[in-house]
């Protein structure tokens, strides 16, 4: 039995919600060095399927909150147990699973942070290390992305709502359309009562339009990986010249941002953001300093 499939003894009732099950071969490769293919992946799973599953609507039973539990973390162990589940077994399978843990007293800010953005991550680097195929992925982070819209109505239930909102545009970098990581930071912004709106598959020209043609108080950028970097900085210049509102905010964030930290000033950008809760903060931040300044 490999180390996929075997039981885990630090949660032992946990395992009868999933069988074990004999791992699938990986597909052989045929290209070349680690960020390509990476990319490649995100590429083609976030611009052809993800999209797509966002437009339909999904119910379901949701877990009313703990009365009197205790907050317990998430572990490494729940992250690979996730990913077994979401490579192996349908939606409902890691919806048990996510429900078991909410029933012992793991939060959803917790669920979000600490298990599924890893888990995705987790699925990512198992198929770089050819440890599962492209379609054992591409149908594991699609699970995943059904997982976190059922647990939004929950997660927006304590929902703040002010007299002013505050208006941001969320986007993937032009020709990325990374939508996963943008989902989940749009639901913090909007749980903080921020209005939010994005476009998958905006173009350079469709975000320059966005923003002459109406007021947001901040945008914010998922950039994928290296090379996408290139011609960012001139998107942003063209954006702050056709802004309607002369103080905008610009933020860019994404899986780049763990291999360059500073890569946000080069771009013209005001800040950046590593996580959900980082981005929200720097936002927050962002606009309270330039009100303070008018």
């Amino acid at each position: 039995m490999d180390r996929l499939t075997q039981p885990n003894p630090a949660h032992p009732q946990r395992e009868a919600w999933v069988p074990a099950v004999q791992a699938t071969q990986p597909a052989p490769r045929q290209d070349g060095g680690s960020q390509e293919r990476m990319a490649w992946l995100v590429r083609t799973i976030e611009a052809e399927i993800i999209p797509r599953l966002m437009l339909a609507h999904r119910t379901g039973p949701l877990l009313a909150k703990p009365a009197d539990a205790t907050p317990i973390a998430v572990g490494p162990d729940d992250v690979i147990e996730l990913a077994r589940i979401v490579l192996d077994h349908e939606t409902s399978v890691a919806g048990r699973f996510v429900d078991a843990l909410r029933e012992q007293g793991v939060l959803l800010d917790a669920i979000y942070l600490d298990l599924l953005a890893p888990t995705a991550r987790r699925l990512g680097e198992m198929w770089d290390a050819d440890q599962c195929d492209f379609t054992q992925v591409t149908v594991g982070l699609w699970r995943l992305q059904q997982v976190m819209y059922d647990l939004s109505p929950d997660f927006q239930s304590d929902a703040e709502y002010g007299a002013q909102s505050r208006r941001a545009m969320l986007v993937p970098v032009p020709g990325s359309q990374h939508t996963l990581g943008l989902f989940m930071v749009a639901e913090f912004f909007r749980r903080a009562g921020w209005e939010v709106s994005g476009e998958p598959s905006a173009t350079d020209a469709d975000l320059v339009e966005a923003v002459r043609a109406d007021w947001y108080d901040l945008v914010g950028i998922s950039v994928g990986a290296e090379f996408q970097i290139e011609g960012l900085s001139s998107v942003i210049l063209a954006m702050r010249q056709a802004s309607r509102n002369p103080a905008l905010g610009i933020m860019v964030g994404g899986p780049v941002v763990t291999l360059h930290p500073d890569f946000y000033t080069r771009v013209g950008a005001d800040a950046t953001a590593a996580d959900a809760p980082q981005a929200l903060a720097e936002a927050e931040s962002l606009l309270a300093s330039r009100a303070h300044r008018c």
